[in-house]
């Protein structure tokens, strides 16, 4: 129980509230086609611009307080998921909030493939235990323009290694290198949406997420698709003593195209 204690509080964290960029004109949108498929965007954004390829002297210039250095090494590429897009896709400030569960093991089992089960595993923090990592997202200011997330996901051992229980989940956040299955998706814009479940087959909808903010606590509200009345709410309080220095963390996933190959 402890173990698990402690890992739940070392992946809680909440980033800065970013703001939104100067150029997007406000309540205006435009319609633009992603293989096929007619998708409102904020006329003036980041991705009306700039197709998710924007400069970083740009982002420079909209968003001065931020530290771009570690983006400078990371140049991007030209690629085709199903339409052409530029790779990695660059979030350049959010805020989450992330907790960690306990659920039972073989239904976590149950809800995952048997060819992925192959290849990961979920991680039994202990007898009959597995673990199931919620968190939500809130991307304020990314090349995708801005929206909200939340991640339903199965926490797995990283493929090709031994899985030692309650030690793998509690490795892994220290060392920073998180692996899972991820079950649910959903998003509150149909650029996100269109563009996770065609370019990278992940399990999102469209749906209400509102993210709120006080100066001691953040909190997300999800909508039900069908109804649009409240499904569940997510709160927590906000870190203090935060760190100013860069940081990297590795968020990794087995997923599975519909064509039925793994990655």
């Amino acid at each position: 129980m402890n173990i698990a204690a402690a890992v739940s509080a070392l992946v809680l964290s909440i980033a800065a509230n970013p703001s939104r960029a100067e150029h997007a004109v406000e309540n205006r949108q435009l319609t633009i086609d992603i293989a096929g498929h007619a998708v409102p965007v904020a006329a003036g954004g980041l991705y009306d611009r700039f197709r998710s390829n924007p400069p970083l002297s740009v982002i420079a210039s909209e968003a001065p307080e931020l530290d771009l250095s570690c983006f400078k090494e990371m140049p991007k590429e030209k690629v085709s998921i199903g339409f052409d897009s530029y790779s990695p896709n660059v979030y350049y400030k959010n805020r989450k909030i992330t907790a960690v569960f306990t659920a039972d093991l073989a239904r976590l089992k149950k809800l995952m493939p048997e060819d992925i089960l192959k290849q990961v595993q979920p991680l039994q923090v202990w007898p009959g235990r597995g673990a199931v990592a919620l968190t939500a997202y809130a991307y304020e200011y990314c090349d995708n323009d801005s929206y909200n997330e939340i991640s339903l996901a199965i926490v797995t051992n990283k493929r090709g290694s031994a899985s030692f229980g309650p030690f793998t989940l509690l490795g892994q956040s220290l060392s920073k290198d998180l692996w899972g299955y991820v079950l649910k998706l959903p998003v509150n814009t149909e650029l996100a949406r269109v563009r996770g479940v065609l370019g990278y087959n992940l399990p999102k909808w469209l749906t209400g997420i509102e993210a709120k903010e006080t100066d001691a606590n953040v909190s997300f509200e999800v909508m039900d698709s069908a109804t649009g009345k409240l499904d569940f709410g997510f709160a927590g309080k906000k870190l203090g003593d935060l760190s100013h220095t860069a940081d990297v963390v590795s968020n990794s996933f087995t997923n599975k195209y519909g064509a039925g190959k793994l990655t």
